[in-house]
């Protein structure tokens, strides 16, 4: 399989680069783009690995998280600059679903078929909980509930107020994890199965590995985005479903493809804080720091969404609340998950 990746990417990159000189078909370029992208994040995972084995599973699904948030944050910086607010609010929509339904599920679902019960830190499930419930369902509902009663520039100072609070709080659960409370929850089995492997690369070629292939699916999902337009009158797809679904999943694929490799890996620790830890990073740091990049922008971005998004990611946190808060997980809740996930994929291509 790693063969397999190694000759996408080696025909991909340079493909990508020629069809945006020679303006190939753009909806061939579009599957160019997506599949260089998954390349490029199989290579992510395995770095992400090798990091994981040396400074441990909380560490090491937080660095995934920030490797595959920073391309998403790339997109949709340039997206605001361009004034699309719509497609970067339907992006963080899809990340919180995707990541909540999509990877959790897949990562349940695919780990499910080869152990009947897969085991997590039940108390780092309990404590990512209690964030999400106030990132998503707290810090994104209040805004849209006042919003109605407020000028539009009495909203942006809220959306600006609670973009600050959030990233503080952000911090502030970073230093618990890692600095205040690092290693009080890690159960003795998860230290010893760190310390029974050998990473396949070393510290220093997993972060060169890391930083290389972020900065090409930056580069390449921002040729993807300039796509999406011709693809969707194509393909009949509205700008909120490429948003939601298509964008997230594409500027995602890099922690998609890791939470899987480590659920079949038997690693569900590091799994789940991938899923989790990077949509507490999408709601609590990467969605307020766009809400305030946005100030330096003609169009300021606040911090609304429509109902039937909110509803969606709402629904996609207590369900995964429910299912994860025992600590264990097996392949009918993976296609539970999964389920939800098409149910709001379909739901959202027919508004």
């Amino acid at each position: 399989m790693n063969k397999i990746f190694f000759i996408m990417l080696i025909i991909g990159i340079p493909l990508s680069v020629l069809g945006s000189m020679l303006h190939f078909s753009t909806i061939l370029m579009f599957v160019i783009y997506c599949l260089t992208i998954i390349a490029l994040a199989s290579f992510m995972g395995r770095a992400t690995e090798s990091l994981t084995i040396v400074v441990g599973p909380r560490l090491g699904g937080l660095l995934n998280a920030t490797f595959g948030n920073a391309v998403e944050l790339i997109i949709s910086i340039f997206s605001l600059k361009a004034g699309l607010i719509g497609v970067v609010l339907a992006s963080l929509t899809g990340s919180v679903i995707g990541n909540l339904l999509l990877v959790g599920g897949l990562s349940f679902f695919i780990g499910g078929l080869q152990f009947k019960v897969q085991k997590f830190n039940v108390f780092d499930a309990r404590h990512n909980s209690g964030l999400l419930m106030f990132a998503v369902i707290v810090a994104f509902v209040i805004p849209e509930m006042f919003s109605q009663n407020l000028t539009e520039e009495k909203t942006m100072a809220l959306s600006v107020g609670i973009s600050i609070i959030l990233i503080l709080l952000y911090i502030a659960a970073l230093l618990f994890k890692l600095v205040t409370h690092r290693g009080v929850y890690q159960t003795k089995e998860s230290k010893e199965n760190i310390h029974a492997e050998e990473p396949e690369w070393q510290k220093g070629k997993a972060i060169l590995i890391l930083a290389l292939a972020t900065l090409a699916v930056a580069y390449i999902s921002e040729k993807l985005v300039h796509t999406f337009e011709t693809v969707g009158e194509q393909l009949g797809w509205t700008e909120l479903f490429i948003g939601i679904i298509i964008v997230a999943i594409v500027g995602n694929a890099a922690e998609h493809a890791s939470a899987v490799l480590m659920a079949i890996k038997n690693k569900m620790d590091v799994a789940v804080e991938i899923a989790v830890g990077s949509t507490l990073q999408i709601s609590m740091f990467v969605a307020p720091i766009l809400v305030l990049f946005s100030l330096f922008f003609p169009t300021s971005m606040p911090l609304v969404f429509t109902i039937p998004e909110i509803v969606a990611m709402v629904t996609a946190v207590l369900l995964n609340i429910v299912i994860s808060n025992d600590g264990e997980s097996n392949w009918f809740e993976g296609a539970t998950l999964l389920a939800a996930y098409l149910i709001m994929g379909i739901g959202f291509y027919l508004l």
